[in-house]
């Protein structure tokens, strides 16, 4: 029997036994394991609850992903589920074959089901049969409780399903235990937030993304949750509205909120966009970083030349490989500074994003020498700026250096536009061979992309997509 046709058998027989439900329920204690999934399946489009109860009884995997069936909300089946559940957790003898720790309702686990329907013989590495190693020191213990992992993003509009969950759960605290990898908020209401985030077992999360309109107070409120997220590897905060240096319970809110920063050990990335209440004190956040950090991004923000200071005296920014400043103001900044701030991460960057900041020729200058050594890099951007041509072919020729770069985005040069941002297209078209011949006078094959976007001092911020810039050493035959 071949691997293609074994699974097409295997939905049919799934199919044979559902026409006698109550059968079906008694054979699955006797049941070949490879027969669970398409039974499953099959229960599942069908909305036989009875049989999904009992096949919850007796799954004889560690992991359900549930979630890979439900493309949209299904009271019914999850209902059903649920209440299998209960039967699980009510027994006080288990079926031997049942080894379900796990009910995954994220949007993953196609793969099993793939795999299992026939119509994919490939297990991949994101399939819900790989990550049993994660929950099998919790399956040693027979008394640990059944972990279900969700989707936890909050926004204006909560569907039945989620809120009949968390009833279901707050009810059933010490035999369920909720989870989530990743944290999600778009949602301005923190009252509900935080009757969730009191039943999620807030270690399990590694990304966290708030994206809302808060003021500073609103996220010194949700700081404690986050300091008991100890497992966070990514945060994203943007849009937070508040000034530190404005008043002082503001400045006490900051401390609220970086403090919970000593509780994160396991950090990586941060990104802070339009972070206004940590300008004018930056260092309140730095320094209570406590392991070193791989991207950092501080976006669309009025850095002072005391932040950029701090930042580049910062311990744990040595080995960033990604570095984002973009939209941050740095026309009256001390340009020396932001070139400190290279030299500082040279030996590790490989990302570097500059877009829209204002920088203007003796900007890029004051840190030429310190770009050049940036060896690892491999992705430099600086759309937005404004540059005129001779600082354009000083950039070109440092950076030819760089043996690993091959992503740049630059501006169109100053002289190829009137006041205003207006772009002259005949004056571009020139701007355009002449950086091809500086490409090729350089020698290297190499692609640029230029693009053009107003400057943060013009009005409005338009787009116009990058066009590229290509040389390609030609050999003689």
């Amino acid at each position: 029997m071949s691997l293609q046709t074994r699974p097409r058998l295997l939905n049919l027989a799934a199919v044979s036994l559902l026409r006698d439900e109550a059968s079906a329920i008694t054979a699955l204690e006797y049941l070949p394991i490879e027969l669970f999934p398409p039974l499953f399946m099959e229960a599942f489009c069908g909305s036989r609850s009875e049989t999904l109860k009992a096949m919850v009884c007796a799954w004889p995997f560690v992991r359900l992903p549930l979630g890979g069936l439900m493309q949209k909300p299904h009271m019914g089946t999850l209902q059903a589920v649920l209440d299998g559940l209960d039967i699980l957790l009510a027994q006080k003898k288990h079926s031997k074959r049942c080894k379900l720790r796990v009910l995954d309702l994220r949007n993953t686990g196609q793969d099993f089901w793939k795999m299992w329907s026939g119509s994919s013989v490939h297990v991949s590495s994101s399939s819900s049969m790989t990550p049993v190693a994660e929950v099998r020191s919790r399956t040693e213990q027979p008394l640990a409780p059944l972990e279900v992992f969700i989707e936890l993003h909050f926004k204006e509009s909560t569907t039945d399903d989620f809120i009949y969950l968390m009833r279901w759960v707050e009810q059933r605290k010490t035999s369920i235990h909720l989870c989530s990898t990743k944290l999600k908020i778009t949602s301005i209401s923190l009252e509900n937030i935080v009757q969730v985030l009191g039943i999620v077992q807030l270690d399990y999360i590694q990304e966290v993304e708030v994206n809302c309109i808060w003021h500073l107070s609103t996220l010194a409120m949700f700081a404690p949750f986050l300091g008991q997220m100890s497992n966070i590897q990514r945060l994203h905060l943007s849009h937070i509205h508040g000034l530190a240096f404005e008043e002082e319970e503001e400045y006490y809110h900051v401390v609220q909120i970086t403090s919970q920063f000593r509780k994160l050990y396991h950090l990586r990335d941060l990104y802070l966009e339009t972070p206004s209440f940590l300008e004018g004190c930056l260092i309140q956040m730095l320094r209570c970083l406590m392991t070193p950090l791989v991207n950092l991004a501080i976006t669309y923000s009025l850095l002072m030349d005391s932040d950029l200071t701090h930042l580049s005296q910062c311990p744990n920014i040595t080995q960033l490989k990604g570095l984002d400043l973009s939209g941050d103001l740095l026309t009256h900044s001390n340009a020396e500074l932001l070139s400190v701030l290279l030299e500082k991460v040279a030996g590790t960057l490989e990302k570097l994003d500059l877009n829209m900041c204002g920088i203007r020729d003796f900007h890029l200058e004051a840190i030429l020498p310190a770009l050049s050594h940036c060896f690892q890099l491999k992705s430099f951007s600086m759309c937005g700026n404004l540059l005129s041509m001779a600082i354009m072919e000083k950039m070109l020729r440092h950076t030819s250096a760089l043996p690993s770069l091959n992503k740049e985005l630059y501006p169109v040069p100053q002289e190829s536009l009137r006041s205003r941002g207006i772009r002259q297209p005949q004056r571009l078209a020139q701007c355009r061979a002449e950086l091809f011949e500086i490409l090729k006078d350089l020698g290297r094959p190499r692609t640029i992309w230029i693009s053009f976007i107003f400057c943060p001092q013009c009005e409005g911020h338009a787009f116009y997509h990058p066009e590229p810039i290509i040389y390609q050493e030609i050999s003689l035959p």
